[in-house]
């Protein structure tokens, strides 16, 4: 209705305020989604007509809002409100936008990620993300960027972006940058939802397919992640017992999809083959370490990054051993977007324990243990840490 997503907000948050007021008094009515979505619109016609930009479609709306309850209003099926999702992640990841600030704008706004989340992903500090989503905001304003999912070229545009959106909320609900919780399930749920209703838009698009392969597959470990008291379990220690063997079956099918497009793989098609190489294992021992450190070769060819070539490091640590690993990491030392990321020592710490290098690995563990702002992953780096200085 404003064509302007910081106003949007504002307005949702008005309805917000104003349940806070009266629903302590009048009662929670019967669709609570309803009566927010009817004063938030009603909020928007009086801000136009205010702004004496009223137009005949809005005074109609403006009518019929007024003439109906708010219970009488139609509330969209969970379908309908996944299309709309995607409407607006596809919006928001318009090209009159950079790459960074398309994907900081989603994520802040629709993602549920804070500003801190989201620098964390992206390795840069927190205020460069919210200069980056304010000038979002006023760039889609003043371009007058409508609603819509886009066709044709327009989509393929902004399709990269939209997976990434996807991509790193699926991430941080995979292990949650801070807080008491190692897993977000909702979060993992909403993206993994997303990427299956892009999947049906987008059927002959590879890295779609191959996106939702990777978050099928790593959504099955989902029991098997947390111990008892919620605290992080290792993929190498995971009771393989637990992990879902029907989202499994759904990675592979839509990893095969991907394939059958017959394009060379992406970053995301690569990353699909590498958790599917893992969910093949029946046991951690029987891991071809191999192929998966062969695919992150490609994999740095393909997106390289500091964080991929951190994760070759392990694979190439497994397959080849420890001080080829450590090798790989020692380069990284220096890399500014790692310094303060903690799986730089952790990764470091595994390493130089296998190698024997005990004192070394303790110190690297309480160091990414202060780096860490997620309590349970803290809690179990610091009592490896203390684990290796009794023996």
């Amino acid at each position: 209705m404003v064509h302007d997503i910081g106003l949007a907000e504002e307005l949702a948050q008005d309805a917000l305020v104003a349940a806070l007021e009266q629903w302590p008094e009048s009662g929670v009515p019967d669709n609570p989604g309803a009566w927010l979505m009817a004063v938030g619109k009603r909020r928007a016609i009086d801000r136009i007509r205010r702004q004496r930009r009223l137009d005949d479609k809005i005074a109609e709306i403006g009518r019929d809002l007024e003439d109906r309850a708010p219970a009488e209003i139609e509330v969209p099926d969970d379908e309908d409100i996944e299309d709309d999702l995607l409407r607006l992640i596809f919006t928001a990841c318009h090209p009159v936008l950079s790459v960074q600030a398309r994907v900081a704008l989603t994520l802040r706004m629709l993602g549920g990620l804070t500003t801190d989340e989201i620098a964390r992903a992206f390795l840069v500090s927190e205020a460069t993300v919210a200069q980056r989503i304010v000038r979002a905001k006023r760039t889609l304003a003043e371009a007058g960027v409508p609603f819509e999912v886009p066709t044709g070229p327009d989509r393929e545009a902004r399709l990269s972006s939209v997976l990434e959106v996807i991509y790193l909320i699926f991430n941080e609900g995979y292990a949650a940058t801070a807080g008491d919780s190692w897993v977000r399930a909702d979060l993992c749920r909403e993206a993994l939802r997303l990427g299956r209703v892009l999947a049906g838009l987008a059927p002959r698009e590879p890295e779609v397919h191959g996106l939702v392969a990777l978050m099928e597959i790593q959504a099955s470990r989902t029991r098997a992640r947390t111990g008892p008291s919620g605290e992080p379990v290792p993929l190498l220690e995971q009771d393989r017992g637990r992990w879902d063997r029907l989202l499994i079956h759904r990675g592979f099918a839509a990893l095969l999809r991907a394939k059958d497009i017959g394009e060379p793989p992406g970053p995301y098609v690569l990353q699909a083959a590498i958790a599917a190489t893992h969910a093949q294992a029946p046991a951690p021992e029987d891991t071809d370490w191999a192929q998966i450190s062969s695919l992150y070769e490609i994999l740095a060819t393909v997106a390289p990054s500091p964080v991929v070539e951190l994760n070759r490091a392990v694979a190439v640590g497994r397959a080849h051993g420890p001080e080829k690993g450590l090798q790989i990491t020692d380069t990284l030392v220096d890399e500014p977007a790692l310094r303060g990321y903690h799986l730089l020592p952790s990764v470091r710490g595994d390493l130089l324990e296998r190698l024997g290098r005990l004192d070394e690995a303790r110190a690297e563990f309480e160091r990414a243990a202060g780096l860490t702002r997620n309590a349970p992953e803290r809690k179990a780096l610091l009592a490896r840490a203390a684990a290796l200085g009794n023996r």
